[in-house]
């Protein structure tokens, strides 16, 4: 178990917070956008891409586009709903438990930093390529052997804009324009001439119309170049990055989303046909490609293949006027507008987890000057610069593709996972359809991740079959370096904004510690020796200790400090439970804390002090709602607490002399055995297991039946007074009402139903728990985050 926080009494006032201003109107966010989208996709990899895919790199672009569209959809919704640096990052954090918000966030840093340095690569081997076209310069030297003309043209650039971002944001914005306006027009003069080019050719649709010509490298080229390329969708990621610099958010971040979607998926499909089809294959071009000698003949996507980022750049030198010089200067404008957005978004990355203290806090400071995150933007420059020098393009392509299918996949989870979360979340956009769209972008993306690093090569090494395994070598170290700075940094400082958070004020420490510990919240006098009682039972069997917390509730618009003044009377409360603790031989300690939200602090206190078990009261009030079932705090524990769960409705107080366990099978109900065997060895109690069954059952339903009912009375463990009981009903909750007349405690374990189906315990633990007399313990095993996907997407569990 975690160390405890102290207890002392601290100042409670919140920190003054740090904010970007917003100055990002429509047209430059859209425009950061597409700038991003329309600049590694087409002038970078769309070469490449036509040497998996052929002629069908077409159909992959259109399929990428509707992928991608299930994904911005989630953007669009997060985005509005949460405009703030971040993005992804934040989203996660804010759904999904600790440390994935960590991992999110620094997957998120390094793809948007590595494809960065993709575009800062692409640069520099578009301006030697300009200089070496258009003078005598010679350019074919290394100094110290690798830093070549194009290695040394990609670190300036990378400096440039490291400085163009310090500048700040309302720079960013106005390169963003003028530099996307500009490659949209050229690319629309490419796309005409190459048009009319393609058609100028007698047997041009021979290359569509036939499927061994179309896709010449079957399902398997198609799927590796549509991961290959799907990086060029990151522009929506660099909007919400944006977040807290755009004016009206809600309004615009969705808008420039789908903006930019429907702007750069058909210039993807122009420029792709007019490439392959307007080409024509001469012995230059193949010289070009390191292809002397070869037949003339060639497949166009096959030269286009070998030209690599030059691909469209010398196609458009045949077919347009002033082709090359055009394309090129395009491509540079491409690539620098990319590169400025994304290391303006991967900057923003290292702000906000700074801001929260995931990374040292220094990178969090703003410029006195600039107001922009400074050291964020270094780090982030630095990161770009060793990468953009160190590898390939095409394992920097590849690299940066898979951590943003990872990522676009980890926000469709955290999409879902926040409308059960924050249903009440104000949401200017809404995801139609929840939750098939985000669930289709999560399968389709990650289906690409291995076909696209297969593509590139999976050989163990370092040659021209291994660029997929050097890029998945980069992926591992990337994490694992990620694993160290978590644990050796970051996990300390999310217990130190924990206690912020809910601050501790009082705290009632234990004589001895133990491994294992049960958290009481009580707010409750009345039902304070209940809970303690069946706590102290749990305790005992476990040897565990006993933390009980009482949180005083502040409003939201009030200082947590002015919420000092009860803590005397809780403090009171927690001497009585902590006593009850003591006399039954359990260590027990106590704390008051102070929070707007009394579920927050009971889940901070949770992650805080490790705890293994939260057992919570609960007085039945309450009816079932779309958002809250048995009380929104206990609804929220429930649901987001790391640690097994046991709600007690409180009912009259007496001895336990008999307990009912209905079951169904499964990990919950295994747990509520596990718990009726110990309050029952310790109050000497009788235990009925019991298991209802259809009234047309056949003998097969009841063979299996009674397997169940043997499997929870081994759950219970020994004890000398266990019976089982096969009831028969088509009414399962009226049977385990009508059986629970007849015992003094029942307890039953969460249905095994899908997260889609229920809403916290399921359906019939709940009106069991409602309808029935006496006390009812409701209880939930805590099955991580596999079991908790599982679950939402309906495999049980």
């Amino acid at each position: 178990m975690a160390d405890s926080p102290s207890g002392t009494e601290g100042d409670a006032s919140g920190d003054v917070s740090t904010e970007l201003s917003r100055n990002l109107g429509l047209l430059e966010v859209t425009m950061i956008g597409i700038g991003a989208m329309i600049g590694a996709g087409v002038f970078a990899l769309t070469g490449f891409a036509a040497g998996l895919a052929g002629p069908a790199l077409l159909l992959a672009f259109l399929l990428n586009g509707i992928i991608a569209a299930f994904t911005a959809a989630s953007y669009a919704e997060l985005g509005a709903a949460f405009p703030e640096a971040g993005g992804a990052y934040s989203w996660v954090r804010e759904a999904l438990p600790s440390p994935y918000g960590f991992y999110t966030g620094w997957a998120n840093w390094f793809a948007q930093a590595v494809t960065c340095a993709l575009y800062a690569a692409t640069f520099g081997s578009f301006f030697v390529t300009l200089v070496t076209e258009y003078s005598d310069i010679g350019l074919e030297f290394a100094v110290l052997g690798f830093l070549t003309p194009e290695k040394i043209i990609t670190a300036l650039v990378v400096i440039l804009f490291g400085y163009i971002n310090y500048r700040g944001a309302e720079e960013t914005g106005s390169i963003g324009v003028i530099v996307t306006s500009i490659k949209i027009v050229i690319l629309a003069v490419f796309v005409i001439f190459g048009v009319i080019a393609t058609l100028g050719h007698a047997d041009w649709a021979a290359n569509y119309t036939s499927v061994s010509e179309f896709a010449p490298n079957g399902v398997t080229g198609v799927l590796g170049a549509m991961g290959f390329v799907y990086v060029a969708f990151e522009g929506y990621d660099i909007i919400v990055q944006s977040g807290e610099e755009i004016k009206n958010p809600g309004r615009n971040i969705p808008r420039a989303i789908f903006y930019s979607l429907l702007v750069a998926v058909p210039i993807y499909l122009f420029v792709s046909f007019a490439a392959i089809g307007g080409i024509d294959v001469t012995p230059r071009l193949l010289e070009f490609a390191g292809m002397e000698g070869a037949s003339t003949s060639i497949e166009t996507w096959k030269l286009l293949g070998d030209l690599g980022e030059l691909g469209i750049i010398r196609a458009a030198a045949q077919f347009v006027p002033f082709g090359f010089f055009l394309l090129i200067i395009a491509g540079l404008a491409a690539t620098v507008s990319a590169l400025n957005a994304t290391l303006f978004a991967s900057s923003r990355i290292a702000f906000s987890m700074s801001r929260d203290r995931l990374l040292p806090t220094e990178l969090s400071e703003l410029s006195e000057e600039t107001r922009s995150p400074y050291l964020s933007i270094i780090a982030s420059t630095t990161i770009v610069g060793i990468m953009a020098i160190a590898l390939p393009i095409e394992i920097v392509a590849s690299s940066s593709a898979v951590m943003f299918l990872l990522l676009f996949s980890m926000v469709n989870v955290a999409a879902i996972a926040m409308r059960r979360n924050r249903p009440d979340l104000e949401r200017p956009f809404k995801i139609p359809y929840m939750p098939v769209i985000p669930i289709l972008g999560i399968v389709f993306q990650l289906i690409l991740a291995p076909f696209l690093l297969e593509s590139q090569g999976l050989a163990i090494g370092f040659g021209e079959e291994s660029k997929g395994f050097v890029a998945l070598v980069t992926i591992v170290l990337w994490f694992a370096l990620g694993v160290v700075v978590y644990l050796g940094y970051s996990s300390e400082r999310e217990e130190e904004v924990l206690e912020e958070e809910t601050p501790t004020v009082v705290a009632e420490r234990a004589t001895e510690s133990r491994d294992s510990q049960l958290l009481v919240p009580i707010a409750d006098p009345e039902s304070a020796e209940q809970l303690m009682r069946a706590a102290v039972d749990v305790a005992r069997e476990r040897d565990a200790e006993i933390h009980v917390i009482s949180v005083v509730t502040v409003a939201p618009q009030t200082p947590l400090a002015e919420g000092r003044q009860h803590v005397g009377e809780r403090r009171e409360l927690l001497s009585r439970a902590i006593a009850i603790g003591e006399e039954g031989g359990v260590p027990t300690q106590g704390t008051v804390r102070l929070g707007h939200d009394p579920a927050t602090a009971i889940i901070n206190t949770v992650e805080q002090y490790d705890s293994d078990t939260v057992l919570m009261g609960w007085h039945g009030q309450g009816r079932r709602r779309r958002d809250i079932v048995l009380g929104s705090n206990v609804d929220d524990v429930v649901r987001d607490a790391r640690c097994d769960v046991l709600v007690e409705r409180i009912g009259e107080p007496g001895d336990v002399e008999s307990i009912l366990v209905p079951t169904a099978g499964g990990p919950h109900a295994e747990y509520a055995a596990e718990v009726a065997g110990s309050i029952a060895r310790a109050n000497d109690a009788h235990v009925e297991i019991a298991y209802v069954v259809g009234s047309d059952a056949d003998s097969d339903a009841r063979t299996e039946a009674e397997e169940l009912l043997a499997q929870a009375a081994e759950s219970v463990g020994e004890h000398d007074s266990i019976s089982s009981q096969l009831l028969d009903g088509d009414d399962v909750v009226e049977e385990i009402v009508d059986r629970s007349g007849g015992h003094d405690l029942t307890i039953v374990g969460a249905t095994r139903e899908s997260l889609l189906q229920q809403l916290v315990f399921g359906a019939i633990p709940e009106e069991v728990a409602r309808r029935a007399d006496g006390t009812i313990i409701m209880a939930k095993r805590n099955l991580g985050i596999t079991g908790w996907v599982r679950r939402y997407l309906g495999f049980g569990g």
